[in-house]
């Protein structure tokens, strides 16, 4: 993961996140940043530190107003669930892996100055949390940067069946997981991706930025917008 002292992976999500705040910013896109899978805050602190960054630097956009950005952190907080289907199963991925507590996560935020003002947590494996009957749990609304890290092909399609009633024009969905394959099956992320956008009628997926060596994002596209959305960048 470092070479030569520089964590690369960490290097390139920061690029990542300057790029999309800035991105999301000058578009005049409000809403929040969802992160779905937390596992050591790393990726949660970047995105806090760069969207402040963003912030400042659009300063002069008078329609920046009232596009401060609240912060959602969904997480079973107790690790991964059991494979519900063999689109889950990669070596890397065993239940209870990747566990952090919900307490830990509150001091690495902290650590990073996040106001506890600033966030909410949502804890709970996503089938218990986000699908089936509305929650009564308080769940992010208005989205504008999703993060998606949460591995599995079944928790990935959860959580972007949540997100379909809440994709928006300019949206960006990044997907952590994206190219990590295993030598049985696509990549759940990917592959959860296919399912649910080749034949929706509302939205395409644009690519947007890769990072790191197997994350990829996407603006979202409303078709209604532009109609005809077939080519060389109409994929997901």
């Amino acid at each position: 993961m470092s070479v030569y002292g520089v964590d690369h992976y960490l290097e390139d999500r920061r690029e990542f996140f300057r790029k999309a705040f800035l991105t999301l910013g000058f578009n005049g896109i409000s809403g929040d940043y969802a992160e779905f899978g937390c596992y050591t805050g790393t990726t949660f602190g970047l995105a806090w530190e760069e969207n402040g960054k963003a912030a400042r630097h659009l300063a002069f956009l008078k329609y920046r107003e009232g596009q401060n950005r609240f912060f959602w952190a969904l997480d079973s907080f107790r690790g991964l669930p059991a494979p519900r289907s063999a689109a889950d199963e990669h070596p890397a991925w065993t239940p209870g892996s990747l566990a952090m507590s919900l307490e830990e996560f509150h001091r690495v935020c902290a650590s990073k100055a996040i106001p506890r003002s600033a966030y909410e947590t949502v804890e709970g494996y996503y089938e218990d949390t986000l699908a089936g009957v509305p929650s009564s749990r308080r769940l992010p609304q208005d989205i504008a940067l999703a993060y998606v890290d949460c591995d599995l092909h079944s928790s990935v399609e959860t959580v972007l069946r949540f997100l379909l009633s809440r994709m928006k024009h300019g949206m960006i969905l990044a997907l952590d997981d994206y190219f990590v394959y295993s030598s049985a099956q696509v990549s759940g992320a990917r592959r959860a991706c296919v399912e649910l956008f080749d034949a929706n009628p509302d939205w395409r997926l644009i690519p947007y930025v890769q990072f790191a060596w197997g994350g990829m994002s996407f603006i979202v596209e409303g078709k209604r917008i532009l109609p005809s959305g077939s080519g060389p960048h109409n994929a997901p």
